[in-house]
């Protein structure tokens, strides 16, 4: 029961993270945001391997491209195209395109792996494309078809790239290494990737300039957002296997638009819902098939 109980509460922590990213990058570079939040994840992470494993294990030579790999896909560049997004989508709207990740993966997963496709994931991708197609059109196509898909929009389609190329790497690294090893030295390289960038973006000469609020926003993504949610969500994988506590991640727009709607006063209009539960009942059946 309680591991239930802790799966329903990182969808909620990671439905939030929208809400953190969406209220950080207002007064923060996107950039700084990144570097922050994983700045924080990292020595979160650091303190978990030495907590948990008693140290962090060493890498082998072999290991390290792949690792590099996880680092700028799953960390610098997720997190560009994440915050980058944020500035202009609503964050329940992002949350919704976004929860295409597992449908995307899928695709990919069968044109690279030969992974076979049923009849019932199938039927999931295409209705999951149907729901992002209404959402990203808001329920007007013909806007869709003339004036093409917007800025913000790419930007969390960029998200999603990212994290299919991360997740189809970490099924290859994590093999040979912990999940807990590879997301810390993933973050690690990351962070140092986004260092740069934010350093370029102005980092050093406004941080002291930025809202209270944005700080209270790069905590939590940094140690509840990626570190106790990393945590908690594979220890539902390791009690209840990955296919049942999978089914959870469907949570995290749920809590987003509703996050979202209170906190910040997004509408939920006719298209999101519509757009919305389409996509969640297509990630659903693409999961149920797996």
């Amino acid at each position: 029961m309680w591991i239930y109980l802790k799966l329903i509460l990182t969808m909620a922590i990671w439905g939030g993270t929208f809400i953190a990213g969406r209220i950080a990058v207002q007064t923060m570079g996107p950039l700084s945001v990144a570097f922050c939040r994983f700045a924080i994840a990292s020595l979160t992470l650091l303190v978990l391997s030495y907590g948990l494993d008693g140290k962090l294990p060493r890498l082998q030579r072999r290991h390290l491209p792949w690792v590099v790999l996880l680092g700028l896909s799953g960390v610098f560049f997720y997190s560009i195209f994440f915050f980058g997004g944020l500035q202009t989508i609503e964050a329940g709207r992002a949350a919704l395109i976004v929860a295409l990740n597992p449908v995307v993966i899928a695709i990919v997963a069968s044109l690279v792996f030969r992974e076979p496709l049923t009849r019932l994931k199938l039927a999931g991708i295409a209705t999951s494309l149907v729901g992002a197609t209404i959402i990203i059109s808001k329920g007007n196509l013909t806007t869709l078809l003339s004036q093409g898909i917007g800025r913000g929009d790419l930007l969390l389609l960029g998200c999603v790239a990212s994290w299919v190329v991360y997740t189809l790497t970490g099924k290859r690294v994590m093999r040979e290494i912990s999940p807990l090893a590879a997301t810390t030295y993933a973050c690690l390289f990351g962070t140092a990737a986004l260092l740069i960038v934010a350093l370029h973006e102005g980092l050093a000469q406004t941080w002291m300039q930025v809202a209270p609020a944005a700080w209270v926003g790069v905590l939590y993504l940094g140690i509840l957002g990626t570190a106790a949610g990393f945590l908690w969500y594979y220890e539902g994988v390791q009690a209840i296997g990955s296919a049942k506590a999978s089914i959870f991640i469907n949570l995290v727009p749920v809590f987003a638009i509703a996050f979202a709607t209170v906190l910040l006063g997004e509408p939920i209009t006719l298209p999101l819902l519509l757009g919305g539960g389409l996509v969640i009942t297509g990630v659903y059946l693409t999961n149920r098939s797996s």
